[in-house]
């Protein structure tokens, strides 16, 4: 909005009026130039409310017990048979990681969510 400002005044200075068909908005006129100015305002405001409402929908969307973001890409039962495929020691991650058709990141970031089932109390 400044820079739009900015540029109307410029183009004042030089003695060129600005006109907006779309509008009807005409700057070479007092009531023009007010009219631009209460649009930009307005313009301006809507953009400041943006992040506010963004912020507002994604609290509405949680209140509905949506989340925001990627899906897992294994699922809990999945990830159990990882874990327990890992804590055997047959397979390494990297295979276990190709057996369910993940990245080997991805694999470790899931079996870092289930406890190893020899790291459980008796």
């Amino acid at each position: 909005m400044p820079g739009l400002i900015e540029l109307s005044k410029e183009l004042q200075k030089r003695g060129v009026g600005l006109v907006v068909l779309g509008q009807g908005i005409d700057t070479s006129t007092a009531v023009g130039r007010m009219f631009f100015q209460i649009l930009g305002a307005i313009a301006e405001f809507e953009h400041a409310l943006m992040p506010e409402r963004t912020m507002d929908g994604l609290e509405a969307a949680r209140a509905r017990g949506r989340t925001g973001g990627q899906k897992p890409k294994l699922g809990p039962r999945q990830v159990q048979l990882a874990r327990e495929m890992y804590d055997s020691g047959e397979l390494t991650v990297q295979q276990i990681a190709d057996e369910f058709g993940v990245t080997r990141p991805t694999n470790h970031r899931h079996l870092s969510k289930v406890p190893s089932q020899s790291q459980e109390p008796a």
